[in-house]
């Protein structure tokens, strides 16, 4: 009996084992079978084929688990965190508060615009568009000057020519190069002084194109005089890599160009019509001419050109306008009202013009002459300075400036502040050209509103950083361009309408 009994002690333990552990509780021998035994017992079987039976016990740990993690969630659900808007968050996904601002400008500038349309009826007009550039259809003395303006590109071309064989002595150079900027300068804007048939916006049109052509020629000047320093010097290393670049940026096929061979009206006035103000013997340049891209550059520029000159006669023409009466008055509150009902149109006019000028019509003119460079802006945008904003939103400008202005007074000992000083008056001294002159008349509002970028410079690089930078910038660029507008326009009203009718 007794040994019968002890025979089946195994089968029967090997099934209480089981079943306690489908149960999950544990297993506590009957027969007085220590726990160790029982365990060596249990992996026996298990290595002779009992697979099932660690599936359940891994399956019963699992829930086991679970069950503790569920109640740990009931019992704890805080933790040490910061909130999503503190700046200790790292968090920085703000796209759907991007979109939310895109939307509600969206929906407010279409308001103003159906209040605009309510109030004032359809204002745009084409045919005022033309009579902006002619007064006399037949007279045209703007696109006279615009001819003109080759003549001083041949005089800057022989002149170089004369210098490069001898024949000008780098003194008498020097003097031509700077009589005929000098004329350039003040030939249109004599023009445009003393003929009254130049309207602003044609005086404005031909004073910015011989702007851009004098400061290509200045260019042009200074290369061609280091090409010959380095030439004189016969250091063939230094003249190769400035009058004969390296081929890291042209292709294999194209033919480099050394000085003096440069001195062809090709090479002049494919600089004069090439997207950039600082000359070079051999430009980079792109292997061929994308017509898809340069369709889409010109559908743009159409399509801003259409755009920019519709919301002026409806949006901006009536706010100033009405603007007259507050400013005759001084009435300060109703003036404020009206800056800021025209600092909104005037900045977004200004911003196609960036997109429409910068991004288009340059990479159009660069599409079309193969030109590589197209770092026309960098991201002037997240500038959180004043300094990197001028540094960053007109490239070609800051490349001449830091080429042919800056560091040529760095070299001749000028301190950095006197320096940039000196390029901020330069930068003010044009923009006033280009404002005063068209308009026929002197207030350097302009002038002043660029010599106070300097203490705003200042202030906002010493006592704002980051964000505050950022938005420091943005409000100067909203609030001071309508603010100069108000001032331009209300003493060209003053002037040629109050006068007239006394």
């Amino acid at each position: 009996m007794r040994e019968s009994e002890a025979a089946e002690a195994p089968a029967a333990l090997r099934r209480r084992a089981t079943f306690a552990a489908g149960l999950g509780g544990s297993l506590r021998p009957a027969d007085g079978t220590s726990a160790a035994a029982l365990q060596s017992s249990l992996a026996a079987d298990v290595s002779r084929g009992n697979g099932p039976l660690e599936t359940v016990r891994a399956r019963s740990k699992g829930e086991k688990r679970k069950r503790r993690s569920d109640i740990s969630d009931r019992l704890s659900c805080h933790k040490t965190q910061e909130s999503l808007l503190s700046s200790t968050s790292g968090y920085n996904n703000y796209r759907g508060i991007l979109n939310w601002c895109v939307v509600m400008l969206v929906l407010s500038n279409a308001r103003l615009f159906l209040e605009n349309l309510l109030r004032y009826g359809v204002l745009v007009d084409p045919i005022q568009v033309i009579a902006l550039f002619l007064n006399d259809p037949y007279s045209w003395p703007a696109a006279c000057l615009v001819i003109v303006s080759f003549v001083f590109v041949l005089v800057a071309l022989y002149t170089e020519r004369q210098l490069s064989k001898g024949s000008f002595t780098e003194v008498v150079g020097f003097l031509v190069h700077c009589i005929n900027m000098a004329i350039m300068l003040t030939l249109p804007a004599a023009v445009v002084l003393l003929v009254p048939s130049v309207t602003p916006v044609g005086g404005a049109f031909v004073l910015g194109t011989y702007t851009i052509l004098s400061l290509k020629l200045y260019s042009y000047k200074d290369v061609n005089m280091w090409c010959r320093e380095l030439s004189m010097i016969k250091a063939k290393k230094l003249a190769r890599s400035l009058s004969c670049p390296s081929a890291q940026h042209f292709n294999e096929a194209e033919r480099k160009v050394c000085y003096p061979g440069n001195l062809t009206i090709r090479d002049m006035f494919y600089f004069v019509l090439a997207p950039t103000l600082c000359y070079e013997l051999n430009f980079p340049r792109s292997p061929n001419i994308r017509m898809s891209f340069l369709l889409r550059r010109l559908l743009e520029m159409l399509f801003f050109i259409q755009l920019l000159v519709g919301l002026t006669q409806q949006w901006m023409v009536p706010i100033i306008q009405s603007s007259m009466k507050p400013l005759e008055d001084m009435d300060l509150s109703r003036m404020t009202e009206r800056l800021l009902r025209l600092a909104v149109p005037n900045h977004l006019l200004w911003l196609m013009f960036f997109y429409g000028f910068f991004h288009s019509s340059m990479n159009f003119t660069a599409e079309l002459l193969r030109f590589g460079d197209r770092q026309f802006y960098n991201d002037w945008w997240n500038s959180e300075t004043v300094t990197h904003f001028w540094q960053n939103w007109n490239i070609p400008v800051h490349k001449w400036c830091i080429r042919h202005f800056y560091k040529p007074l760095l070299r001749r000992g000028f301190s950095k502040i006197v320096s940039q000083s000196a390029v901020f008056f330069l930068s003010a001294f044009f923009h006033e050209y280009l404002v005063s002159v068209p308009l026929r008349m002197f207030r350097l509002w302009a002038f002043m509103g660029m010599m106070a970028q300097l203490p705003l410079a200042w202030f906002v690089g010493r006592f704002l950083h980051g964000n505050y930078g950022n938005a420091a910038v943005w409000i100067s660029l909203i609030i001071g361009q309508p603010f100069a507008v108000l001032m331009y326009v209300h003493d060209y009203y003053v002037q040629h309408h109050i006068q007239e009718a006394d």
